[in-house]
């Protein structure tokens, strides 16, 4: 790709470049002038390079690398997809990235293979766009971006708080207002550090939870309720609603799940709604998973509330 430059004069090379080419992320621009793949007149450029008039710059787009983790075909459940996002329901038990201790058998693994021949290099190499994750034993919706532009587009879209994010989950016993806002800031436990807890302000990082109970079943001492995320920190309902005295069913971390009257045989956190702009056009994107059967002792006379952001 050849580019001269007509306009922006005095412009760092590497801003010029992210308006130019919208499609690249800066971090994939970055790279790209790190590797050489990037021409000023002939010559390797650097990202600092002043912008003149009449420069000849020549981008060089390597073909992707395979990516580290491999294809696998795994079954998963595809609620939506085209050529620039994907949104899985994930099951309960599905790790999301390749780690030690879960070398394979990942949800990328499995997007790996769905995708075949149709993800693009996001950040050079072969792989999904992962832009939020949900904890192993969480359930429900997650997307994927599958190229550089729509990597960009969502990463902005959950920092900037412009995605919808609703869960169901259970919790112990029954908090006594009908529904609240939980603000607090949360960081890493003082003690085990494999914990996530609610830290004095200007430690950790904001985070803020809505919650409203739909149902409390008095055989099992439990609640079913909706949570709305404004964040999106790690383990942030869990810590949030064990903050209020009710930490979740089936959590092996916050809660002693072999105390607890409910014994669903898994943690009750489950991600049912999700709305982001699609990134290539900003159309409202609105996705609602089906509720586990695991959910339905505190389904039965209930009445969920209807989404404004219909599916």
């Amino acid at each position: 790709m050849i580019i001269i430059v007509e306009d922006s004069l005095g412009s760092r090379l590497d801003q010029y470049l992210a308006q130019q080419l919208p499609e690249l992320s800066r971090a994939r621009i970055q790279a790209l002038l790190k590797s050489g793949d990037i021409l000023v007149n002939g010559k390797p450029a650097k990202a600092k390079t002043p912008v003149e008039r009449n420069m000849r710059i020549e981008v060089d787009i390597p073909e992707p690398e395979p990516a580290e983790a491999q294809p696998q075909d795994i079954p998963i459940s595809v609620l939506y997809e085209d050529k620039d996002v994907i949104v899985i329901d994930k099951e309960s038990g599905m790790v999301v990235h390749p780690a030690a201790g879960n070398p394979d058998g990942t949800l990328v693994n499995a997007v790996l293979f769905h995708c075949a021949g149709n993800l693009s290099g996001i950040g050079g190499v072969e792989r999904p766009g992962i832009v939020h994750r949900l904890d192993k034993d969480t359930s429900g919706c997650i997307v994927v971006a599958k190229n550089d532009a729509a990597h960009l587009s969502l990463t902005t879209q959950f920092a900037e708080r412009d995605t919808s994010k609703i869960y169901l989950a259970v919790v112990q016993g029954c908090p006594r207002e009908a529904e609240g806002t939980v603000f607090t800031n949360i960081g890493r436990h003082p003690v085990n550090r494999l914990k996530m807890a609610v830290v004095n302000p200007g430690s950790g990082k904001p985070a803020i939870t809505d919650w409203r109970v739909l149902r409390y079943d008095a055989a099992s001492d439990s609640s079913l309720v909706m949570c709305t995320l404004h964040t999106g920190r790690t383990h942030q309902i869990r810590v949030h609603m064990l903050h209020l005295g009710h930490p979740l069913i089936g959590d092996p971390i916050y809660a002693h799940p072999q105390r607890q009257k409910a014994k669903p045989g898994r943690l009750m956190l489950h991600a049912w709604r999700l709305a982001f702009n699609h990134p290539a056009d900003g159309h409202r994107v609105a996705i609602q998973s089906e509720i586990p059967a695991e959910y339905t002792p505190w389904l039965i006379g209930t009445e969920l509330p209807a989404w404004e952001e219909k599916p």
